[in-house]
């Protein structure tokens, strides 16, 4: 059971997860978690397999087979040239609006999970990924990529970006998230 929850766990993340990171989700130690890692590797590391397991410096992840390489080059370029669908304009509205963002807060306004969203965006060029010393996890904004299609130097140019941008009530949603309490806005120090 553990290495099925491992894998969901890697493909769901989408990126690279330190064995620390993992052994503390999952509620077992680093041996435990090593055996579970060379089962998911003699699984998945064969040609037969679509996809492959990957390790290095104690960071691990899922990726494509390298021999469909060209086959998954191909449909992801395919993919990756159509519109945008309305939740991947939302998210990335929420984002250029008031990222700075993390997940988390991303997901209170939206009110579902975005993790394909927010990987769709990326692999776009849409919005890039930074890690936040101060909030302790990832945090997304748009691209130079994003303001260069719009035409904007800045997302401070977007239509309505005051209103959105210092809006009461996502600021409220938001500060539910991290549990602080709420002060009223005469109250605020600004």
């Amino acid at each position: 059971m553990l290495t099925t929850t491992l894998e969901a766990i890697l493909f769901a993340a989408a990126k690279p997860l330190d064995i620390k990171t993992l052994a503390k989700a999952l509620n077992t130690n680093q041996e435990t978690l090593r055996e579970a890692i060379e089962e998911l590797k003699n699984l998945r590391n064969v040609e037969s397999s679509g996809i492959h397991f990957l390790e290095q410096e104690g960071k691990l992840q899922l990726a494509t087979n390298p021999a469909a390489a060209e086959a998954v080059k191909i449909f992801a370029k395919e993919d990756m040239g159509g519109e945008l669908t309305r939740p991947s304009l939302e998210t990335l509205t929420i984002i250029a609006y008031r990222g700075p963002m993390t997940k988390p807060e991303i997901e209170q306004i939206r009110g579902i999970n975005c993790t394909l969203i927010l990987r769709n965006l990326l692999m776009r060029g849409l919005i890039e990924e930074k890690d936040d010393s101060t909030k302790l996890q990832s945090v997304y904004s748009v691209s130079l990529d994003f303001l260069r299609h719009l035409g904007v130097k800045n997302v401070s140019e977007l239509p309505e970006f005051e209103n959105f941008n210092n809006n009461p009530q996502i600021d409220q949603m938001i500060r539910e998230l991290s549990g602080a309490e709420t002060v009223p806005a005469e109250k605020q120090i600004v």
